[in-house]
């Protein structure tokens, strides 16, 4: 018989929980406001340079990171004045099993088709881009160029209608647990909530890819930590997600991956084999 959790809700107040002494794991942790660290931050992700010179594309990239360091800092003020809540992962899953509170999972289609909380709702804030126009198809080409061939990253457009399809799902006082792949998404999408007259919201610090196996009830063909990933990265198992996989796994997890590699490398050598004998058999061909 499996071991009761080690929380114990005794009461809800209005958009947070209250804890019992039994819950030494949260008492210590209660909802309080937690910053956004630094560190994390410090970097701005490149959405992919602007087509049309480099100078334009490094006015781009001016541009985001000024983008993004004002919607810093709107998430910090949010967090401190405690307008967003925060959860870790462990505290998110625990509140989800046994509260009524709603998670709500943000993450694209791409990742959510992998890996899924069991009982979660899923409205993308942002979601795949699978517009052909022009335009489009630009941003498709420069993604895949900038690496998204490594990365199997995907060319991602705003989900202009995500404020009004919670809306149409969930009242302005319902709880609801934000998620994403790694919590960027979520906070996003919780500053836009709030925006919108929800006030019981909470953030799940980290995201899917910082929860452990037994956080949530997963459903899906892959881990939680392994739902973003994706490209030639993730097919040759070497992102950082599948070494600490494999490192759980054993020996049998990397042969997959040694295979895999051992193959390609076999179907290049055959491929540049081929291209050096096709030469002078085309030539005497020619001379025929």
């Amino acid at each position: 018989m499996a071991a009761p959790p080690p929380l114990g809700l005794t009461r809800r107040t209005a958009g947070a929980v209250s804890l019992s002494a039994r819950s030494p794991l949260l008492c210590s942790r209660r909802l309080r406001p937690r910053l956004l660290p630094s560190k994390r931050w410090s970097g701005v992700v490149r959405m992919g340079a602007a087509v049309g010179g480099e100078q334009e594309g490094e006015d781009e990239e001016v541009k985001l990171a000024k983008e993004m360091a004002a919607a810093r800092r709107r998430w910090e003020t949010l967090i401190r004045e405690q307008k967003i809540k925060t959860l870790t992962p462990r505290e998110a899953g625990y509140t989800f099993k046994l509260t009524d509170k709603v998670l709500l999972d943000v993450r694209p289609s791409n990742e959510r088709q992998k890996a899924w909380v069991k009982g979660s709702t899923w409205i993308p804030v942002f979601d795949v881009d699978t517009s052909f126009d022009f335009g489009g198809l630009g941003k498709k080409v420069t993604n895949f160029v900038m690496g998204g061939w490594w990365s199997g990253s995907s060319t991602m457009s705003a989900n202009k209608n995500f404020v009004q399809q919670v809306e149409e799902k969930f009242s302005k006082d319902t709880d609801l647990i934000l998620v994403c792949q790694k919590g960027l998404r979520s906070l996003a999408a919780c500053e836009q909530l709030y925006g919108a007259g929800f006030q019981n919201l909470f953030w799940v610090q980290g995201g899917l890819e910082a929860a452990e196996d037994e956080d949530f009830e997963r459903e899906g063909s892959q881990p939680f930590k392994l739902a973003g990933i994706g490209g030639v990265s993730e097919f040759f198992g070497w992102t950082d997600q599948q070494r600490a996989q494999a490192s759980k796994e054993g020996l049998g997890y990397r042969l997959v991956f040694t295979g895999r590699l051992v193959g390609a490398l076999v179907l290049l050598d055959a491929l540049f084999l081929g291209a050096q004998n096709i030469g002078p058999l085309l030539q005497g061909l020619q001379s025929h």
